[in-house]
């Protein structure tokens, strides 16, 4: 399971290195073979490739009504391997339609990770503790 916050920065050439607490992991459950793709909040979602592989499957099933939402999730996808000093490159095109610049967090979100533009991502927290809890919450307590 994956999870905590991390606060990462992108190279010139749109790499980023995995922290070591998620790189093992990542070696161990999927040989450092992940898959990133577009997410309409305005992240990237990354994922080790077999949890990937199970979501690509129900994701093609899904009916023609959904085909907006087939291109948006598999018509971005990108498979990459971490390199020996724990990088993934983040393709331009994926690092484009998010705006994504040199500051990112790293979410770690149970079976994958979310990838944000470390400003973009404030701003959303922000926004939905502006916005109050939403009723599917109220029963919920720490």
């Amino acid at each position: 399971m994956f999870q905590g916050a991390s606060s990462l920065n992108l190279d010139a050439k749109g790499r980023m290195s995995i922290p070591a607490r998620h790189r093992d992991a990542l070696n161990v459950q999927c040989e450092g073979r992940i898959t990133l793709t577009r997410h309409p909040d305005g992240c990237l979602l990354l994922f080790p490739r077999p949890t990937w592989e199970s979501h690509r499957e129900q994701i093609a099933a899904w009916p023609i009504q959904a085909r907006d939402w087939k291109r948006i999730f598999l018509g971005n996808a990108f498979d990459v391997e971490m390199d020996s000093a724990g990088r993934i490159l983040v393709a331009p095109e994926l690092r484009n339609a998010v705006g994504m610049q040199r500051d990112v967090m790293l979410l770690g979100m149970g079976s994958h990770f979310e990838i944000w533009d470390a400003g973009k991502l404030a701003e959303n927290e922000a926004k939905a503790i502006a916005g109050g809890a939403p009723d599917v919450l109220n029963n919920f307590s720490f």
